[in-house]
């Protein structure tokens, strides 16, 4: 009986030394450090997609370069459903969105944004038959798209200033292979995505029944990171960190790298969307 309870207490007691190492062992990793969580889809290729179960894309790869180095902040990120994102970062889940997000004055009311870090290098996908020929006939058209993504804000968008005829909006979880197969097999009418990504696609699914339409620079909104509004003290960070990194060229070249060309932000445009200071 007294051999039990030895090794019983001396269980215990190796339980609790583990558990106060592992206390000290993150303690002291995380010392002088706060986390910072980045939320992102994962599937809205070349922002943010995986290659062999890793994270990567152009919002990914810039906030890994935002947080290079820093003394102040421990970067994760964390993948999301597209529909969660915006709950998520309501529930304090999460600092912060990175996943090819426009401004919306909705939006702006509630939440934090960064400095614009990329205009989106966009094409029209419609059926070769289609009659929509440019941007301005999307009306009466039905499209699909991620809630929350820029994407989603663009039609939003344009259905307010095309009241009497707008876009047959369906949000969706899918993949943009997913939506644009719909889109070759008529399911629906068209839909707006990156160059790069969406000629990709054609080519590899081969979808032989779809054609592009090139937007004009005035139809292609900037991108940005979305905050929550107590990350005064991170906006104020990242937005340091991505003047710096373009200035030094890395926006630049993320931007070639992943989008398929220049797509950073003009200088006189390196403020906080709405702001006129």
């Amino acid at each position: 009986m007294k051999i039990k309870k030895l090794l019983a207490t001396a269980g215990i007691a190796v339980v609790a030394t583990l558990t106060l190492a592992a206390c000290s062992s993150k303690e002291s990793s995380e010392k002088g450090k706060q986390e910072v969580k980045m939320a992102t889809v994962g599937t809205t290729a070349p922002f943010s997609y995986e290659v062999d179960g890793k994270l990567t894309g152009f919002d990914v790869e810039l906030a890994r370069a935002i947080f290079k180095d820093s003394s102040k902040y421990d970067f994760k990120i964390e993948k999301v459903a597209g529909d969660a994102q915006y709950p998520g970062l309501d529930a304090d889940k999460f600092d912060f969105i990175g996943n090819n997000t426009s401004y919306t004055k909705k939006r702006d009311e509630k939440y934090l944004y960064s400095y614009p870090t990329a205009s989106t290098p966009a094409v029209i996908a419609t059926t070769k038959d289609s009659n929509i020929k440019s941007y301005d006939d999307l009306g009466g058209h039905s499209t699909q798209v991620l809630a929350g993504t820029t994407g989603s804000a663009q039609m939003e968008a344009y259905n307010k200033e095309h009241a009497g005829k707008p876009v047959a909006i369906n949000y969706t979880s899918e993949t943009i292979t997913q939506i644009l197969t719909h889109v070759n097999e008529g399911k629906y009418d068209f839909k707006i995505f990156d160059a790069p990504s969406v000629k990709t696609i054609i080519e590899n699914q081969k979808l032989d029944n779809l054609k592009t339409i090139e937007l004009k620079s005035d139809e292609q909104p900037y991108i940005y990171y979305v905050f929550t509004d107590d990350n005064k003290d991170l906006q104020t960070f990242v937005n340091k960190r991505i003047k710096e990194l373009y200035e030094d060229g890395t926006v630049s070249t993320l931007a070639k790298k992943f989008l398929g060309g220049d797509y950073a932000p003009k200088e006189a445009d390196l403020k906080v969307p709405g702001d006129d200071n």
